[in-house]
């Protein structure tokens, strides 16, 4: 099993988790960002750094890209040429001009699925349809995943 199938399997773990805005605990609750923060805990150990409280509005207005700096400090960036992979980070812009502020896990390429957490749904895993790709707006790997 490769590390992208190990991402895939620790992140499809979490279906099922209940939406808890902050929460990052798998079975007890989690939104988008703590779906993550567990995956990296199971790949590292401890986070890189405490994500702070927010609001669950908290990009509602403003220009501040946190998520998306957040990232740049600890995944590894991909370009738009590079391939789609299972177990990449998946970063989305829910509504035109807004900051990015939802993240989910690639999890299968044919047909692309992600996995990601959101209010009212818990941890899912959809197709990655026509709607979030044209919300999508950066991918990232995690440090030495192959």
């Amino acid at each position: 099993m490769t590390e992208r199938e190990e991402v895939v399997l620790l992140a499809r773990s979490w279906i099922g988790t209940p939406y808890r805005h902050q929460g990052s605990c798998s079975q007890a609750g989690a939104d988008c960002l703590g779906l993550i923060r567990g995956i990296w805990r199971s790949l590292y150990g401890s986070e890189p750094e405490a994500p702070g409280s927010y609001s669950a509005d908290w990009a509602e207005t403003g220009h501040d890209e946190a998520l998306w700096q957040a990232a740049l400090r600890h995944l590894v960036p991909l370009g738009p040429d590079e391939p789609f992979r299972a177990g990449q980070v998946l970063l989305f812009r829910m509504r035109p001009r807004a900051v990015a502020k939802h993240v989910g896990l690639l999890s299968a390429r044919a047909p692309l699925r992600f996995i990601h957490a959101y209010s009212g749904h818990g941890v899912v895993e959809n197709t990655l349809s026509s709607p979030w790709r044209a919300r999508l707006v950066a991918r990232f790997d995690f440090p030495d995943v192959r």
